[in-house]
C-alpha cells in the first residue's frame, strides 16, 4: 500500500516531539498534529512553569537569609504581574522551539486535532483525511476534578499560571506531588497556604520517613495542612468560595485548586471504533514495545499510564523508534527512575521505599537527619534527610532517599550508581566532598535499624 507518511504523530509534546523528530533523521516521512500548544504539560502547563514558580517562590527565604548573613537586603512584596508576563513569554519561546525543532526535522505540521479513522488514517478537525503505515498516539494527560456541589468553582494546575492577579487565601485539595509543590509555592509566594488530603499521610507511595519529614517541614513553613479531610461542598460568597470540610470546617478561600488526580486524553481518538482497548482509567492499554491490538497503532506517555514522567515519555519515544524504524526491537526501561519532588524542602528518591523494600527481603536502613550548615547559621530549624535502604543479603542499595534543599540535582547522581547496581561498600569506598550535605551518603556507617 502506499501511504502519505511513514508516521503520523498525534499529540505535540515532549514524547510526541520527540519520536517525530528521531523518526524524521533516520530518514522516514513524519508529520503530526496538535491541538493546544507544542511542548504538551510539561514545557506549557506542567514542570517548565513550576520549577519557575518554585524558584520565584523561594526568595522570600533566601532575602531573610542573608539579613542572617549581615546582609542588608529589605524584603520586598511579590509582583505577581511582572512574574507573570515573563513565564508567558518564556513559554511562548520554548513552544517556538519546539515549533522550530519539528520544522528543522523535516517534520510536517498540523494545528489541528487527529482522530484515528482506521488502521493507517487519521481525520483532522477540518475534515482532512491523512494516511500513514504506522500511527503514534502521544496526547498525554489532564487533571480533573471530582463532582461535587460547588465543583465547578475549583481551578486545576492548568489554571493556576494563569490567574490575574494572585490570591490572598488558597486551599489545595490532595496529597500527591502536584498538590504539596503548589502548596510550597504559594506559601513562599506570601499566600495564606491551606491544603486538605483525604489520606493518613501526603505523597502516599513515597517512603514513609522522607514524607513525613517534607510534611512536618511544610506545616512548619506555615502551610495548614489538615489530613483526613475531604471537601463536601463549596459555593460562591461575593468574590471568595466557602468551602465545607469533611473535619467540620468551613472556611472561605480565594481560590480552591484541586490536584486529585489525572486522566489519560483518550477519549474521541476514535479507538472505540478500531478495537483499541482502554484500561480501569481510561488509559491506552500497549505491550511491552508501546505497540496497541492494532498493529499499526503504537502509544507513549501519560495516555498509556505507566510511568507519568516527562523523561519516561521522551524514552518511550526513542524505544518506539528503535523498535519500528530502526529494526531493533527495544522496550522502555522502567525500573529504578530517579524522581524530584519540587516541594519545599526538596525530595529525590531512587528505588524502593523502606516499606517496600522490607516486604521483599531483609534490609538494613542506614539514616541521618540534621540541621544543613547554611540554613543553621541563619537560624532556620528546617532539618535535611540522608536515607540508603540496603539489601542484607547482597549489600545493594536498594533505594536511596534524600530530603533537602537541591535534592533534585543529588538523586540524579545517586540514580546512576543505584541504577548500576552499587553496595553500600561502593557507597563506603567513595571519599565525601566536605563540607556538604550529600556527604551524609557516603559517610553512613552503621545502620540504624532492619527490618
Amino acid at each position: 500500500m502506499s501511504f502519505d507518511y511513514d508516521l503520523f504523530v498525534i499529540g505535540g509534546g515532549s514524547g510526541g516531539v520527540r519520536a517525530a523528530r528521531v523518526a524524521a533523521g533516520g530518514g522516514a516521512k513524519v508529520a503530526l498534529a496538535e491541538e493546544d500548544r507544542y511542548g504538551g504539560t510539561c514545557v506549557i502547563r506542567g514542570c517548565v512553569p513550576k520549577k519557575l514558580m518554585v524558584f520565584a517562590s523561594e526568595y522570600s527565604g533566601m532575602v531573610e537569609d542573608a539579613q542572617a548573613y549581615g546582609w542588608d537586603l529589605q524584603p520586598g512584596a511579590f509582583n505577581w504581574d511582572a512574574f507573570k508576563g515573563k513565564l508567558e513569554a518564556e513559554l511562548d519561546r520554548l513552544e517556538g522551539i519546539y515549533r522550530n525543532l519539528l520544522k528543522n526535522s523535516g517534520v510536517e505540521s498540523f494545528d489541528a486535532r487527529a482522530k484515528l479513522v482506521d488502521a493507517h488514517t487519521v481525520e483532522l478537525s477540518d475534515g482532512t483525511r491523512k494516511s500513514a503505515k504506522h500511527i503514534l498516539i502521544a496526547t498525554g494527560g489532564r487533571p480533573i476534578v471530582p463532582e461535587f456541589p460547588g465543583s465547578d468553582l475549583a481551578i486545576t494546575s492548568n489554571d493556576i499560571f494563569h490567574l490575574d492577579k494572585l490570591p490572598e487565601s488558597i486551599l489545595i485539595v490532595g496529597g500527591g506531588y502536584i498538590a504539596c509543590e503548589f502548596a510550597g509555592i504559594m506559601n513562599g509566594l506570601g499566600v495564606k497556604t491551606t491544603q486538605y488530603y483525604r489520606g493518613a499521610q501526603i505523597l502516599r507511595g513515597f517512603d514513609d520517613e522522607a514524607r513525613g519529614l517534607v510534611s512536618d517541614e511544610m506545616c512548619q513553613a506555615g502551610i495548614n495542612l489538615h489530613l483526613g479531610t475531604n471537601v463536601i461542598e463549596m459555593a460562591r460568597e461575593g468574590d471568595k468560595i466557602r468551602v465545607k470540610a469533611t473535619n467540620g470546617d468551613e472556611a472561605l478561600f480565594d481560590q480552591v485548586m484541586y490536584a486529585t488526580g489525572r486522566a489519560p486524553n483518550a477519549d474521541d481518538l476514535g479507538l472505540e471504533g478500531l478495537g483499541i482497548e482502554r484500561g480501569r482509567k481510561g488509559e491506552i492499554l500497549v505491550d511491552e514495545y508501546s505497540q496497541t491490538g492494532v498493529p499499526s497503532v503504537y502509544a507513549i506517555g501519560d495516555v498509556t499510564d505507566r510511568v507519568n514522567l516527562t523523561p519516561v515519555a521522551i524514552r518511550e519515544g526513542m524505544a518506539f523508534v528503535e523498535t519500528v524504524f530502526n529494526g531493533n526491537p527495544t522496550s522502555p526501561d522502567h525500573e529504578l527512575i530517579p524522581t524530584a519532588i519540587f516541594t519545599q524542602p526538596e525530595m529525590g528518591t531512587v528505588g524502593l521505599s523502606e516499606e517496600d523494600a522490607a516486604k521483599q527481603e531483609p534490609i538494613e536502613v542506614y539514616a541521618t537527619s540534621f540541621k544543613p550548615m547554611q540554613q543553621a547559621f541563619a537560624g532556620r530549624a528546617q532539618r535535611v534527610l540522608m536515607k540508603l535502604v540496603v539489601s542484607q543479603a547482597t549489600r545493594k542499595v536498594l533505594g536511596c532517599h534524600i530530603v533537602a534543599p537541591g535534592a533534585g540535582e543529588m538523586i540524579q547522581l545517586a540514580g546512576i550508581a543505584v541504577k548500576m547496581g552499587a553496595t553500600k561498600e561502593d557507597f563506603d569506598r567513595t571519599v565525601a566532598v566536605h563540607p556538604t550535605m550529600s556527604e551524609e551518603l557516603v559517610t553512613m556507617k552503621t545502620p540504624v535499624r532492619t527490618a
